[in-house]
């Protein structure tokens, strides 16, 4: 059975963009990128809200010049599939990618009773569905060393979630990675 992770890169006062809806200031650095790039390589399905989705269809597009980390992302999201839930969303701007006009907390249930690699949820209100459908199972959190002080809050704030440390990590831009799982 696949694992359904939340990975979210957020300010350390917990928010993945600003009150203007900037998100700049949560670009990784390479050694950042690289380590995502090796959590992201287990991920066989992406689901999407449609901003995110129209965030992160960039990585469809041809790259050029850009260095071997960034390719490596683009390749680890071009063989993943992609389910984007969206209401006005006509026709997806990549391959491997379907459009499902609402969640279905069974439909998800069922993929990760039939997935053999893990899903992952992306985006804030996405995320927020499925954490309150009990589907997530880790949360890979990734502080950046910022306070913006409000904007799209990265977690929800009515669940109450208990959680298991799993594994950290520090790295030399000031970033910090937390992995937990839920305690059930």
């Amino acid at each position: 059975m696949a694992m359904l992770v939340y990975s979210v890169i957020m300010s350390l006062d917990g928010y993945v963009a600003d009150e203007a809806g900037n998100f700049d200031w949560a670009a990784p650095d390479e050694e950042l990128h690289r380590f995502v790039n090796d959590q992201e390589r287990a991920i066989g399905t992406y689901l999407y809200g449609r901003r995110m989705y129209e965030t992160m269809v960039f990585w469809e597009g041809e790259l050029g010049e850009q260095p071997r980390h960034i390719h490596d992302y683009g390749d680890i999201w071009k063989a993943a599939d992609k389910v984007v839930y969206s209401r006005t969303l006509e026709a997806p701007s990549s391959a491997r990618t379907r459009i499902e006009r609402e969640f279905d907390p069974d439909a998800v249930r069922a993929t990760k009773e039939s997935s053999e690699r893990d899903i992952s949820v992306g985006g804030p209100h996405l995320a927020a569905q499925a954490i309150g459908n009990g589907l997530v199972d880790e949360l890979h959190v990734y502080l950046v060393p910022m306070v913006v002080g409000g904007g799209n809050r990265a977690l929800p704030d009515d669940i109450r979630l208990a959680l298991e440390l799993v594994d950290e990590r520090r790295f030399a831009g000031g970033a910090v990675h937390l992995h937990y799982r839920l305690r059930t």
